[in-house]
């Protein structure tokens, strides 16, 4: 009789492990970009470094919707330029501490 308890509690915790897994990295794909305004003029590149190529410039207080905290120090980030949408990174000092 323990060791049947033993195997269906067992069991309820694999599948209890299991089902969370699942919905944390659903819920991850299901996130939606956050606007935030610059506090400083900024460099949108299209990598993660200095020596990136330069997607365009950004000016203190524009709108910036951040898709993805990519790193300690980037951040995936969209912004319109003559009315179309651009995709690169920017340091996460151009926008204010939260």
């Amino acid at each position: 009789m323990n060791k049947r308890l033993l195997h269906i509690f067992t069991l309820a915790l694999l599948s209890s492990c299991s089902a969370a897994s699942e919905s944390s990295s659903s819920s991850r794909a299901n996130r939606t970009p956050v606007a935030y305004n610059t506090v400083v003029e900024c460099t949108l590149y299209d990598g993660m470094s200095k020596q990136s190529a330069t997607l365009t410039t950004i000016g203190s207080g524009m709108e910036v919707q951040v898709m993805d905290t990519v790193d300690a120090y980037f951040v995936k980030a969209r912004v319109t330029k003559d009315g179309k949408p651009v995709t690169g990174y920017m340091y996460r000092t151009c926008f204010p501490q939260r």
